[in-house]
């Protein structure tokens, strides 16, 4: 008979642990928080020391009642909530409502979901750490008192609706002074000059670098005149050849950031999506005779430190696979990224090295096996040598002018044979070839080509960007991105546009008056602060009550200010030249959280709403009597179709070209990524690459 209860947050985690402990232990699932704020009111008694009034969450009534039934047959009750301040939070309130001494050891934590972790976890139990509590307290209050004072002072003077916050507000503020500085730029002419030489029967390009022994930057056509002028009969030689070794070193495993990050450019995940995957991962996966196990350990952190364990067991793995010399000597240290980066966890890394994704593969989902072979390829990487690449610079005098070309070619693969790091630009220059050259070879000028560029704006925020930027900042913390970036599209303060953020009319709208009032809010400098306050509440070495008084001293002077001098806004709404259908009233312009769209001014009576559809000036090639037109998916995905739907059914992911197939005459679409742009036949093999306008580059 069971003599002990376990509670964890979720079904998922219960059954998973309930496998490892045996008959002796009954595990139940809290589902998460089962006490919080209340929402009618601020439910914060700022007069006596910040006093939060909680109650039981909506309908956790049935969940607490199962719980108490359960602790009453029952000795002893371990709290398994997860390994953070949000964890400990639930510990605590789990203990209070259940009658347990907060002061006993009844708290277990394990950074992975494995039977040895599980086990050894439950022989240490310890008491509940109330300074990880009061740091979750002090957020949480911090938060309530900023969103409950805030908001309604903007639904009143603005539109309701909306809500201010901490983080968000923030990170609001960063997409639009992103906004703000591509409205200012000004692009600026630059030139290249590139020569197509040849050597036996090898092509390779050099790029213009000096001109009479000076560096020169191109700026203008005239420049280039000249140098194309200068190269008029000259004859291309080999001058220094420059060959050295580099060693180019793996990525530190994932931290929560950098693998949302990484999930981003490599997988086109959301955060958010890339958050409930690893929690999947785990909380456990099925693996049929093996049972359910946790794949992956706790997805939260800021930490990039490993265990010695599993650093020794992915070496064993590494040599078995690849050879010694793909192990280091001795195995791979990597510190802390940031200042106030949380080290209490190890990094996010497989809870086995030896359970490759291949041979789980079967067992899950296809979201889930591309998340863990995500992370297991980067932890693996991590433990492995460094690649050795053999690099080769060499100029190429011709008259008066040099040129430079610059290759190399990966002598050793190390780590790379598992996996490489992305970038936000998805270039590389690894294993860009140049034919062996040595001082003195005569080349052969096959072409001279002159281009003109534009410098271009800084790119807006994606996902994976602007979390990278709020993490350098110290704005918020790992745990806060995902459902921050979900509360900003929510509000339609911003809005997603070919996977970009773009703030939106009510986004600067709120801002320009937060600005006003409450500047503090707004401030980089001022939020990275608090976030380190709160770090030290955690660390035990800064009172959380002190930390909230220094705060809401002039936050509640701004209040009095705003409630007075804060202008109503009337937001109108911009009318388009389209009728309703329904009731023949105009439409107007939306903001919707992929974009714009139309709707009825008439609402809420009529609720009519339609999507802007944009011609793109291509015949249909299937009715030959409509026009393409962009539409979007309900996710908000760009697609192309006819505008005779449902006559005629042509659909298109790849936007279509007005140019038909030279080779058959067949429809050719558009297909991009990171490296370009290439036009592509739908009925044979013709490819061709697209000429970028450099004007248009940058959008």
């Amino acid at each position: 008979m069971a003599d002990s209860l376990v509670i964890v947050e979720s079904p998922a985690k219960a059954k998973t642990i309930g496998k490892y402990l045996g008959s002796k232990y009954i595990v139940k699932a809290s589902m998460g928080h089962v006490r919080d704020l209340p929402k009618s009111q601020t439910g914060v008694d700022v007069e006596n020391d910040f006093n939060p009034k909680y109650i039981t969450i909506r309908g956790k009534g049935s969940v607490l009642k199962e719980l108490k039934d359960a602790s009453k047959k029952v000795k002893n009750i371990y709290l398994a909530a997860d390994p953070d301040r949000e964890g400990e939070a639930i510990a605590w309130h789990l203990a209070h409502v259940l009658d347990v001494d907060a002061s006993k050891a009844c708290r277990v934590v394990f950074n992975e979901i494995t039977k040895q972790a599980v086990k050894d976890a439950f022989k240490t139990p310890r008491k509940i750490n109330m300074d990880l509590v009061n740091a979750q307290q002090a957020r949480r209050i911090l938060d309530r008192l900023v969103g409950y004072k805030i908001s309604p002072l903007l639904w009143k003077k603005v539109k309701k609706g909306l809500s201010a916050g901490r983080v968000q507000s923030v990170a609001v503020k960063i997409i639009l002074d992103r906004e703000n500085e591509i409205s200012a730029f000004v692009p600026e002419e630059y030139w290249t000059i590139t020569a197509v030489l040849k050597i036996g029967g090898t092509e390779f390009e050099a790029k213009f670098y000096k001109y009479r022994g000076e560096k020169l930057e191109l700026a203008n056509e005239q420049q280039v005149g000249e140098i194309l002028k200068a190269l008029e009969g000259a004859e291309f030689k080999v001058g220094e050849v420059k060959e050295k070794e580099r060693l180019r070193h793996p990525a530190a495993p994932f931290t929560t950031s950098s693998l949302q990050q990484e999930a981003a450019r490599k997988l086109n995940f959301r955060a958010a999506k890339t958050m409930s995957v690893a929690q999947q991962l785990y909380e456990g996966v099925d693996l049929g005779k093996e049972g359910t196990v946790g794949l992956i350990t706790y997805m939260r952190t800021d930490s990039t430190r490993i265990a010695t364990s599993a650093q020794e067991e992915a070496k064993g793995y590494i040599v078995d696979k690849f050879g010694e010399n793909y192990a280091p000597e001795a195995p791979r240290q990597y510190s802390k990224k940031a200042a106030g980066a949380q080290d209490a966890h190890e990094a996010i890394r497989p809870t086995s090295a030896l359970r490759d994704p291949e041979s789980v593969k079967s067992f899950m989902s296809r979201d889930q096996f591309r998340l863990y072979k995500l992370i297991w390829e980067r932890f693996m990487a991590s433990q492995m040598s460094s690649a050795v690449l053999d690099t080769m610079s060499v100029d190429i005098p011709a008259g008066e002018v040099t040129f430079r070309a610059v290759g190399s070619k990966i002598r050793f693969p190390g780590f790379m044979k598992v996996y490489v790091e992305g970038n936000d630009d998805g270039t590389t220059d690894d294993n860009k070839f140049l034919p062996p050259l040595k001082t003195g070879d005569v080349l052969k000028k096959e072409a001279i080509d002159p281009k003109q560029h534009f410098t271009q704006p800084p790119p807006r925020y994606s996902e994976a960007r602007l979390v990278k930027t709020l993490e350098e900042l110290g704005i918020g913390r790992p745990s806060t991105y995902a459902p921050t970036l979900e509360t900003i599209q929510k509000r339609g303060y911003v809005a997603i546009e070919d996977k970009k953020f773009i703030p939106t009319e009510l986004g600067e709208l709120v801002l320009e008056q937060m600005e006003q009032f409450f500047p503090e809010i707004l401030n980089v400098e001022f939020t990275a602060h608090m976030e380190e306050d709160l770090d030290h509440v955690e660390e035990g070495t800064e009172d959380w009550v002190r930390v909230l008084s220094e705060f809401y001293g002039p936050f509640e002077k701004r209040l009095e200010v705003a409630e007075k001098e804060m202008k109503e806004i009337e937001i109108e709404d911009e009318v388009s030249d389209e009728i309703c259908d329904k009731c023949g009233r105009p439409m107007v312009y939306k903001l919707g959280r992929f974009g714009k769209f139309l709707a009825c001014s008439g609402f809420p009576e009529c609720r009519n709403t339609k999507p802007i559809i944009k011609d793109i000036g291509v015949t249909c090639p299937k009715c030959k009597e409509g026009h393409i037109v962009e539409r979007r998916s309900k996710k908000g995905r760009v697609f192309y179709g006819c505008d005779r739907y449902p006559e005629c059914d042509f659909v298109s992911w790849d936007r279509p070209s007005p140019i038909p197939c030279p080779k058959c005459g067949s429809l050719l679409v558009e297909k991009r990524n990171k490296q370009g742009g290439k036009l592509q036949c739908t009925a044979c093999d013709f490819v061709q690459p697209i000429e970028e306008n450099e004007d248009a580059a940058g959008e």
